[in-house]
């Protein structure tokens, strides 16, 4: 049995974000990938789509600039032959600041002769938000 896709792609986006080691990323990607991270863009530049392979590694930089990973831990996985999705809360570091930062993304991968070639990401914005912040957000009450 070979490896899935999804594990190489998860140690190469670590390695590239945590170490700054872009090249086994590179070799992961497809060279048309079709990539889009939902969430507010105004206030995270590095969420929204992108296509190609270009575009892609200027997100996972503009991240290796923002964040440290020090801990993943998937909470639902589904694999398919080129395909996976998955629940994952990651515990973050703002590299600015080494303010800590956890949050929830859910995620749908297509992969093509084991390169990514589709990912839809959905992060808890909310939670994202009221903790770049540092404050909750104050919503109006519900009639």
């Amino acid at each position: 049995m070979t490896e899935h896709s999804l594990w190489r792609f998860s140690r190469a986006l670590h390695r590239a974000i945590n170490e700054r080691q872009f090249d086994e990323l590179q070799d992961s990607i497809d060279d048309n990938i079709d990539w889009a991270i939902y969430g507010p863009i105004d206030m995270f530049p590095f969420l929204g789509a992108r296509r190609g392979k270009e575009a892609v590694l200027d997100v996972c930089r503009t991240l290796a600039d923002n964040i440290r990973i020090h801990r993943s831990d998937r909470e639902s996985i589904m694999l398919a032959e080129d395909a996976a999705s998955s629940l994952i809360k990651y515990t973050l570091t703002a590299r600015d600041s080494n303010k800590p930062i956890s949050v929830r993304l859910a995620h749908f991968a297509r992969f093509k002769d084991g390169r990514l070639t589709s990912l839809r990401g959905l992060i808890d914005t909310f939670d994202l938000v009221e903790q770049a912040l540092g404050r909750p957000i104050e919503l109006p009450a519900m009639a």
